[in-house]
């Protein structure tokens, strides 16, 4: 299932809490991280300082400063909602540091020419495979240490004192999770579990990492610049030499639980969320531009249920036409201005 439930929300908590193995070392200027083995037989991640976890506004777009009358407009919307859904995307997490793919300048399109891995790729090609899992092992420490900002914890507030009906994020980095969300949709999965493309299995990310680790004992990579959802650039000669483990339970090839661009939500993902949406008397989308149809059909079924739309997104989005109310701020400095009762 690509949806949690408040029970599989517990699965998932523990998941999270399984220790990661990796130990960080001290912080250094140069660009990007660098994963090595020492002699005492540990692994150490050195990240860099403009990577580190408190450059949180690094891959936040320019926002106006906040407008008393549009938080006013937004609190008037919230007051009279009494089943909120609420949709995440990638704009809601860069304020915990995690880079994104769009935002104006200091997203992955803007920096680089590079795109993210394609499902279809991944699942035809071996050494795709391993270029991906090398790149991921060395950005997983520093992706999973990543934590909630303001904007995560009001949303999980408004869902304990009854506000929001659901959430549905196309997000795969947790952090609703480990704020507390329970009612939640996970729409392009988690990147904290791993799925055998043969035998459906399903494991912790964290326990894949030791696994790594075992296969790798020499391996050592230095990344040159951050991507989203814990991808990190390698070269093909430091990808060459990484062992990818298959699934212990049938030897199959492993995948994160997520939607790879190309690829497409699960049916009874899709049919779930649409259902949430036609039970909501109004909808909030938080950090998204919409450009992906996974999310924006959900926008189209709001309208045609006439539920009235505010989007919280710095830049344009495809349903600004859509939005009785559009603001440009960032969510964590927003979001928590707004009383839910």
């Amino acid at each position: 299932m690509n949806y949690i439930s408040q029970n599989a929300n517990i699965a998932v908590l523990s998941l999270l809490g399984v220790k990661c193995p990796l130990s960080c070392g001290s912080m250094r200027m140069s660009f990007g991280l660098t994963f090595k083995r020492t002699t005492k037989v540990r692994w150490r991640a050195d990240f860099s300082q403009q990577c580190s976890l408190g450059s949180t506004g690094l891959f936040v777009p320019p926002s106006p400063p906040l407008d008393p009358s549009k938080v006013k407009e937004l609190q008037r919307f919230i007051t009279l909602s009494k089943r909120l859904l609420v949709m995440t995307g990638a704009g809601i997490s860069t304020e915990s540091g995690i880079p994104d793919y769009r935002s104006e300048k200091v997203g992955l399109y803007a920096r680089t020419d590079r795109r993210p891995i394609q499902h279809g790729d991944f699942v035809r090609s071996a050494p795709i495979r391993q270029r991906y899992w090398a790149r991921n092992f060395v950005g997983w420490p520093q992706f999973s240490s990543h934590q909630p900002n303001p904007a995560h914890w009001a949303l999980s507030n408004w869902e304990r004192l009854g506000k929001l009906h659901w959430l549905v994020t196309q997000n795969v980095d947790a952090l609703h999770t480990k704020a507390g969300s329970q009612r939640l949709t996970e729409l392009h999965g988690c990147m904290h579990r791993v799925l055998c493309l043969d035998c459906g299995e399903q494991t912790p990310r964290g326990a894949l990492q030791e696994r790594f680790q075992v296969l790798n004992p020499t391996w050592s990579a230095e990344a040159h610049g951050l991507a989203p959802d814990g991808d990190v650039f390698l070269t093909e000669e430091e990808v060459q030499s990484f062992r990818v483990p298959s699934c212990s339970r049938c030897g199959g090839p492993l995948k994160p639980d997520v939607v790879f661009f190309g690829d497409t939500v699960k049916l009874d993902t899709v049919d779930f969320v649409h259902k949430r949406v036609k039970e909501a008397d109004s909808l909030l989308v938080v950090g998204s531009s919409l450009q992906v149809y996974s999310g924006y059909r959900f926008i189209l079924t709001a309208q045609e249920k006439k539920l009235p739309i505010a989007i919280l997104n710095i830049g344009p989005t495809r349903s600004d036409a859509l939005a009785s109310l559009k603001l440009d701020s960032r969510c964590g400095e927003l979001l928590p201005l707004i009383d839910p009762r």
